[in-house]
C-alpha cells in the first residue's frame, strides 16, 4: 500500500484535472491510498469522488487558524508521497508541512513554493504552451506510471437524489448549460437568445440552466421544457446532473471540464483563454467541441452563430446529414 496526498484546493476545473490524474494513478496503481486536500466550498465533489480513500478540508476563510488546524489533522498520517498540484507558496507551505517520504511539485510553480519540494516534475515537451491537464499528468512516472489519462472518473449519488425532473419526453436527455462563469472576461452574455432559439427548434428537448450563482430568465416556454436550477445547484449533485445531460454548453469554467471527463457532449464557449491549453481535453475527441469569438471578443459572437454551430454537431453525432459548412471561426482543430 502506498500513501499518496495530493494538495489541489482550487478551483473546480483545476481540481477536475487533479481528479482525471488521480484515477489514472489508480487504475495503474491499484494499491494507492489517495488522500486529497481541498477547499471547503469544493469539498463535495472531491469527497463524493470514488477514488478518493480521505479528505482533509481547508477553511480558508479562517486565516491562518485554519490553516493549523488543517495542518495538525494532516501530519497525524505519514505520507509516503505528496503531490503539490496547485504550485502557490500556501499550497508550498503545506507540502513543507505534512509528514511525507517524498515531497513533488511542478517545475511551474510560483511564489516561491519550489523552495518546499524535493523534487520538481518536468513540463511536457510543449512547455508552458501545453493544455492544463497534460501538465498535471507529468505527476504520473513520479510512481511509475505512463503519464496518460486511463481508467474511468466515478462519483457516489446519494440514496435520497432525485433527478428524474430533468429527463424529457420518452426519457430523451436535457441540453444542460451553464451561463455564468467567476471571471468577467469569459462570461458570455449569449445564453438567453441561445436558451430562445434551442427551445423552439422543434426538438422538444428540454433546457436546464445551472450553476451556483442565480441568473434571472423570465422568458415564458410550455410548462416543464425550461428549467432554471441557477443558485441552486450543488457540487454534491453536480456530477450526477452533468451524467444526466445530453450536451453540456457553458463558458470555460469547471462544468464543462467535468462533463468532458465524464464523457457527456460538450461545446465550449470561449474568448479571451486558448481552448487548446484550456479547452474540455482532449480537443480531438469527439464528444468535445469548443466555439471561440472572433478575436477572442465574446461580445462579437452571435447566438445565432452558436446555435447553428451547435445544431450542426448535434445532427452528426445522430448520424444526420448536414449540408451547413461551419462558421468560418471555427478551426477544425477547435471543433
Amino acid at each position: 500500500m502506498t500513501n499518496l496526498l495530493i494538495i489541489k484546493p482550487s478551483s473546480l476545473g483545476d481540481i477536475v484535472h487533479g481528479l482525471q490524474v488521480a484515477a489514472s494513478l489508480k487504475a495503474q496503481r491499484p494499491d494507492l491510498r489517495i488522500s486529497w486536500i481541498v477547499r471547503d466550498i469544493f469539498e463535495p465533489l472531491v469527497r463524493n469522488c470514488e477514488l478518493v480513500d480521505r479528505v482533509y478540508v481547508f477553511h480558508r476563510s479562517e486565516g491562518l487558524r485554519g490553516f493549523v488546524m488543517l495542518m495538525r489533522e494532516v501530519r497525524q498520517t505519514q505520507f509516503d508521497v505528496v503531490f503539490d498540484m496547485q504550485g502557490l507558496l500556501r499550497t508550498g507551505l503545506m507540502t513543507w508541512r505534512t509528514r511525507a517520504r517524498l515531497k513533488v511539485g511542478r517545475s511551474d510553480a510560483r511564489e516561491g513554493s519550489t523552495f518546499f519540494y524535493q523534487r520538481k516534475i518536468p513540463l511536457p515537451p510543449e512547455g508552458a504552451q501545453s493544455h492544463a491537464l497534460d501538465i498535471l499528468l507529468r505527476f504520473c512516472p513520479v510512481l511509475e506510471a505512463q503519464p496518460e489519462l486511463r481508467g474511468e472518473l466515478r462519483f457516489r449519488e446519494a440514496a435520497d437524489l432525485n433527478l428524474g425532473f430533468v429527463d424529457g419526453r420518452r426519457g430523451q436527455k436535457p441540453i444542460l448549460i451553464f451561463p455564468d462563469s467567476r471571471r468577467v472576461e469569459k462570461r458570455w452574455n449569449g445564453f438567453r437568445q441561445l436558451t430562445d432559439l434551442l427551445l423552439r427548434d422543434g426538438s422538444g428537448r428540454k433546457v436546464i440552466w445551472a450553476g451556483n450563482n442565480l441568473v434571472s430568465y423570465r422568458e415564458k416556454f410550455p410548462d416543464g421544457q425550461f428549467i432554471n436550477l441557477t443558485g441552486n445547484t450543488s457540487l454534491a449533485s453536480l456530477a450526477a446532473l452533468v451524467r444526466r445531460a445530453d450536451w453540456v454548453i457553458c463558458n470555460d469554467s469547471g462544468p464543462l471540464h467535468l462533463a468532458a471527463a465524464l464523457g457527456v457532449k460538450t461545446l465550449g464557449i470561449f474568448g479571451p483563454t486558448d481552448p487548446r491549453l484550456f479547452g474540455p481535453y482532449p480537443l480531438n475527441r469527439p464528444t468535445n467541441h469548443v466555439v471561440q469569438a472572433p478575436v477572442g471578443d465574446l461580445r462579437l459572437l452571435p447566438a445565432r452563430d452558436v446555435y447553428a454551430r451547435f445544431a450542426r454537431l448535434d445532427a452528426l453525432s445522430q448520424g444526420q446529414a448536414v449540408v451547413s459548412a461551419p462558421a468560418p471561426w471555427s478551426r477544425r482543430g477547435l471543433s
